[in-house]
C-alpha cells in the first residue's frame, strides 16, 4: 500500500518540474540508452557478454553521447512533450538515433579506428532507436495526462459514436488531451462491432446502457458529420434516455472550410433537438437583390443582422454597408467579414458605419454615397419585456427608426428595401408586438407611393441561438445548475434557424412587388417545456419533478407575463398567396392610408419625446388590431423563460 500511495507524488513532482529540469532528465537518459546500445552492439555482433575488442576504444561509449545529445537539442528532439507524445514523434526520434550512428560512424573514420566491426553501425542505429522509443512510451503510459492533483478522479469517461474515419481521428486528437477517455466506441455497422480501434472496442449502440453502468460513462460524442439531419436525430432521441451530456463535432462543410477542428467539440445543434430539416434556398433568388448589387444592413452586429451579413457577402456584392450603434459589435463584425473577403479573395468592399437608424439624413447621405441598391433593415429592440418597460425607447428605434430608413431609401432613390419583422406583430398583446406592426403599416402606406423602391416585409418566428431566443437562456442555466424556468407549461413558438431566416430575408428581396408580407411554411410548433427537458437530458442530467425527487435539475414555471401569448401567429387575415418557393408565401393585409398615418405617427413620436408611457401604448392601441395597451411587463430577459 505504501509504494502505491508513494507514486501519485512522484509522478506529480516530475510533472511539477521546470521544462529545462524535464529537458536534462530527458537528455540524461537517451545519453545513458546510447553507451547501453554501443555496448549491445558489440555483443551482439561479437557473441560475447564483456567483448575484449571493445576495451580498446571503451572511449567510444562515452565521446557518441556526448555529441550526440546536443545534436539531438538542435534537431527538436526534446521539444515534444512525452505526455503527449504522437504519430510524429516516432519520425523524430528516428532521425535522431540515425544522427547519433552517424556521429558513431564519424568518429571511428575519422580516428581511424580499424577494430570496430562495420555492422555494429546497423546494430547501433536499431538499439538506440528502439530504446529511446520504448523509455518515452513507457513514461508516456505511465505519467498522468493532466497537470492535476490524483484526488480528482480519471478523466472524464466517454465513448465516441461513430467508428469511421471522423472518429478515429477524433480518438487520435482527444488521446494527446487531458480531457476525456475513451473507453469505446458505437457504431451501427456489424461488420465493425466486435472489432477494436488502437485497442478500444465497437459495440452496438444497444450496449450504452451497459457501458454507463460499468464503465461510468458521462459522456457520448458524435462523430457523424456526415451523416443525414433525419439520421441525427433519430440517434440523438435514442441517446435521451440515458443520462450522459451528448456532444458532436462540427459538420462536415465547417471541417472541410477550416472554419472548426475535428476536436472542437459541440453543444448537440438545437435544429437537431427540433428535428427540423432546413428549408432549402432558391440560389437565383438569393442572387437576386445581392450579387454584384450594392448593399445596406441595418442592425447588422445584431443576431439576424450578422448573419444577413455573411449570408449577402457569399454572394459577392459590391459594397456592403454595416449600419450598427454598437460600436464593438460592429468592430467584430467587420473583422470577420474582412477575413472572408480575404479568405475566398472576393472584391466586396466592407463598409462600417457607426450611426443611429432613426437619423434620416445620415442613412441618406450613406446610401447616396455608396449608390446602395438593396437595403435590409434588421435594426430593432427585440426582447419584449424590455421594450415594455422602456416604450419610448422601443417605439422610437423600432416605428420611427423604420421610418426614418424608409425614407432615406425612397429619397435616395435605392431599388429595394425590406423590413425583418416578427410573427409578434400579428394581434400583439406587447409593446415590442405593437411597434413592429406599425413599423409594417408603415411600409405599407409608403409602398403605394414609391414605385421606384419595392417596399416589402418578412415576418417569421422565434430565431434559434438568436440574442432574443429562450435557447441561451436554457443553456446558461442548465450550465450554472438550475433551475430552468418556463413561464407556462403550454407555452409552444414556432422556430427556424438564423441561416434560413437571414436567407429568406434576401430571397423576399427577390420576389418582391412592393407591400407584401412574406412568411415561412414553419412546420410544426414547439412546446417550449419539452425543449427544456431535451437540453436537460441531453447536458447529461435528469429532471427533478413530484415523480424523480431525485433528479439533478428543476424546471420551474414561472407563469406568463403581462403581454405574453401562449402561442404566436404569423398571418393577420387568410388572403395568402404561393409564391415561386414552395415553403415561402406571400400575404397582403389591411394597412391605413399615409396621410392617416403620418398623422397618428406625429402623435406617437410626441409622446416618445415626452416618454410618456400611457400615451404611447393609447396611441399604439389606436393604430393595431387586437392591442388594447393594457399590459404592462415587469422586466424580465426572455418571452418564454424567465
Amino acid at each position: 500500500m505504501a509504494k502505491s500511495s508513494e507514486s501519485p507524488d512522484v509522478r506529480a513532482r516530475l510533472i511539477g518540474l521546470g521544462r529545462g529540469a524535464k529537458t536534462v532528465i530527458i537528455a540524461t537518459s537517451d545519453a545513458f540508452v546510447m553507451m547501453l546500445a554501443l555496448w549491445g552492439a558489440h555483443v551482439l555482433r561479437l557473441e560475447e557478454p564483456l567483448p575484449e575488442r571493445l576495451a580498446g576504444y571503451a572511449w567510444l561509449l562515452f565521446a557518441v553521447p556526448a555529441l550526440s545529445v546536443p545534436l539531438f537539442r538542435l534537431l527538436g528532439t526534446y521539444r515534444a512533450v512525452v505526455r503527449f507524445m504522437g504519430g510524429r514523434a516516432v519520425l523524430v526520434i528516428a532521425r535522431s538515433a540515425a544522427a547519433a550512428t552517424v556521429v558513431y560512424v564519424l568518429l571511428v573514420a575519422a580516428l581511424r579506428v580499424e577494430a570496430v566491426p562495420r555492422s555494429t553501425y546497423a546494430l547501433f542505429f536499431l538499439l538506440t532507436f528502439g530504446a529511446m522509443l520504448g523509455l518515452r512510451m513507457a513514461a508516456r503510459a505511465w505519467l498522468p495526462k493532466a497537470d492535476e492533483s490524483w484526488a480528482a478522479g480519471e478523466r472524464r469517461r466517454a465513448v465516441i459514436y461513430g467508428a469511421g474515419a471522423a472518429g478515429v481521428q477524433l480518438h487520435g486528437l482527444l488521446e494527446q488531451g487531458d480531457g476525456f477517455r475513451i473507453v469505446a466506441f458505437l457504431d451501427d455497422d456489424e461488420s465493425k462491432q466486435g472489432t477494436e480501434i488502437f485497442g478500444v472496442p465497437i459495440h452496438p449502440p444497444s450496449r450504452l446502457e451497459a457501458l454507463v453502468g460499468a464503465e461510468g460513462v458521462s459522456q457520448v460524442l458524435l462523430a457523424l458529420p456526415g451523416t443525414t439531419r433525419t439520421r441525427r436525430v433519430e440517434i440523438i432521441e435514442a441517446l435521451e434516455r440515458f443520462q450522459v451530456r451528448v456532444r458532436t463535432v462540427p459538420a462536415l462543410p465547417e471541417i472541410v472550410s477550416g472554419g472548426s477542428a475535428l476536436d472542437q467539440l459541440q453543444e448537440v445543434e438545437i435544429d437537431d433537438l427540433l428535428g427540423r430539416d432546413p428549408v432549402p434556398p432558391d440560389e437565383a433568388l438569393l442572387d437576386g437583390r445581392v450579387a454584384g448589387r450594392r448593399v445596406l444592413v441595418t442592425g447588422a452586429a445584431g443576431s439576424i443582422g450578422s448573419e444577413l451579413c455573411r449570408q449577402a457577402l457569399l454572394r459577392a456584392p459590391l459594397v456592403l454597408v454595416l449600419v450598427e450603434q454598437n460600436e464593438f459589435g460592429l468592430y467584430r463584425l467587420e473583422r470577420e467579414l474582412q477575413a472572408i473577403v480575404a479568405t475566398q479573395d472576393l472584391a466586396t468592399r466592407i463598409v462600417p458605419a457607426l450611426g443611429d437608424v432613426t437619423d434620416r439624413d445620415r442613412l441618406e447621405r450613406l446610401m447616396r454615397s455608396h449608390g446602395i441598391e438593396s437595403v435590409y433593415h434588421a435594426a430593432a429592440y427585440k426582447h419584449v419585456p424590455m421594450v415594455e418597460a422602456n416604450p419610448a425607447e422601443g417605439v422610437r428605434n423600432n416605428v420611427l427608426g423604420t421610418l426614418a430608413a424608409v425614407q432615406a431609401a425612397i429619397a435616395a432613390g435605392v431599388g429595394s428595401f425590406v423590413l425583418v419583422s416578427t410573427d409578434k406583430a400579428v394581434r400583439p398583446t406587447n409593446v415590442m408586438g405593437a411597434s413592429k406592426r406599425v413599423a409594417e403599416l408603415v411600409l405599407q402606406a409608403l409602398a403605394v407611393n414609391a414605385p421606384g423602391t419595392r417596399l416589402s416585409m418578412v415576418r417569421f418566428g422565434n430565431v434559434l441561438d438568436s440574442s432574443g431566443s429562450v435557447v441561451p437562456l436554457f443553456r446558461e442555466q442548465i450550465r450554472t445548475g438550475g433551475p430552468v424556468t418556463v413561464t407556462d407549461p403550454e407555452i409552444i413558438r414556432y422556430f427556424m434557424t438564423i441561416r434560413e431566416a437571414a436567407q429568406l430575408v434576401l430571397q423576399a428581396s427577390t420576389l418582391a412587388e412592393g407591400g407584401e408580407v412574406f412568411v415561412l411554411d414553419m412546420g410544426e410548433p414547439v412546446r417550449i417545456l419539452d425543449l427544456a427537458h431535451r437540453m436537460i437530458r441531453l447536458a447529461g442530467h435528469s429532471i427533478r419533478d413530484a415523480a424523480h425527487p431525485e433528479g439533478d435539475m428543476e424546471v420551474r414555471i414561472t407563469g406568463l407575463r403581462p403581454g405574453e401569448k401562449l402561442y404566436e401567429e404569423l398571418l393577420i387575415g387568410g388572403d395568402v398567396l404561393p409564391s415561386s418557393h414552395p415553403m415561402v408565401m406571400r400575404a397582403r393585409e389591411a394597412h391605413l392610408d399615409w396621410p392617416l398615418l403620418e398623422a397618428r405617427l406625429e402623435v406617437l413620436r410626441s409622446h416618445c419625446e415626452a416618454d410618456d408611457a400611457a400615451g404611447i401604448r393609447r396611441q399604439l392601441a389606436d393604430l393595431v388590431d387586437g392591442y388594447d395597451g393594457s399590459a404592462q411587463a415587469s422586466g424580465a430577459v426572455d418571452e418564454a423563460g424567465a
